[in-house]
């Protein structure tokens, strides 16, 4: 069976508060052996690592761009803190979710903008400071992303990271594989009508993907239902890290690969991306 990792889950999200144990030990036993689960406030950072600690998983600690309405702004100083206390901790492989959102509509306007520009640059700050990767949030925002990192990082600037849920243009893709980043791929390439980002998934470098789920969220198209379906009563289906090797399924389909190489290239690029993970992994 393939090894995989899923490289962006919300494992401590309350949707898994009835079945989390039962639904880790589904992903493991599909062959999902290893979950990155990214932080999303201050007040997410001690359920993230200790779920991470009991199922030999990793995780990062970040403010979220879709929390900064509720953050304070001492809460950059509690990260920081809590990426020093934490400095040893080989299960810590990133600083994430960091990012900016510009789909949701009072996200674009001011102040919360700016809020967000601010809590992003400061935590790139911090993850040079601590020497860890970056896990970004990228959602209508990748221009204005790759500015501030290219600002933030100097002259030859150089990350290590995950731009994690990628939906932007081959340019925009080639500007993230340029500072260093791969790109996370998960269910929204199973739409066919999701044309661009199948393209993308197909004839970007093999080299530059990995793969995750972001369950619960995103759920790939055999566990999505429309509004109208839900307002007739349909459940929408809940997304969790077993389906990771059906949505690789498709993108070994559309690259022409095996499994097993995909399974293999794509782990292999989830090392290089966070290198703490190479201490925890048998692969």
């Amino acid at each position: 069976m393939p090894f995989w990792i899923d490289s962006h889950c919300h494992l401590d999200a309350g949707e898994f508060a009835a079945d989390r144990e039962a639904m880790r030990a589904r992903a493991n036993a599909s062959g999902v052996r290893h979950c990155v689960l990214p932080a999303v406030g201050v007040a997410n950072f001690a359920a993230v690592r200790s779920l991470a600690q009991a199922w030999g998983d990793s995780y990062a600690l970040g403010i979220h761009p879709l929390y900064v309405s509720q953050a304070q702004d001492d809460d950059l100083a509690l990260l920081d803190a809590e990426l020093t206390l934490r400095q040893a901790d080989p299960r810590l492989v990133a600083v994430g979710e960091i990012g900016l959102d510009y789909f949701v509509p009072e996200l674009t306007q001011s102040p919360l903008r700016e809020r967000q520009e601010f809590f992003y640059r400061a935590q790139l700050m911090l993850a040079k400071k601590h020497g860890l990767p970056v896990i970004l949030h990228v959602r209508r925002s990748a221009d204005r992303l790759l500015k501030h990192l290219r600002e933030v990082g100097g002259p030859g600037a150089s990350w290590s990271g995950i731009a994690h849920a990628f939906n932007g243009s081959t340019q925009q893709a080639d500007a993230f594989i340029q500072l260093g980043f791969k790109l996370g791929f998960g269910g929204a390439v199973t739409f066919e009508r999701a044309l661009q980002l199948r393209r993308l998934a197909a004839e970007l470098p093999l080299s530059a993907l990995v793969l995750e789920t972001d369950a619960p969220d995103i759920a790939p198209h055999w566990l999505y239902t429309t509004a109208e379906q839900r307002a007739l009563g349909q459940a929408q289906g809940r997304n969790e890290p077993a389906e990771l090797p059906r949505i690789a399924a498709v993108v070994a389909q559309l690259r022409g690969l095996s499994l097993e190489a995909l399974a293999a290239a794509t782990t292999a690029n989830t090392l290089a991306a966070l290198p703490r993970l190479n201490s925890l992994l048998p692969c």
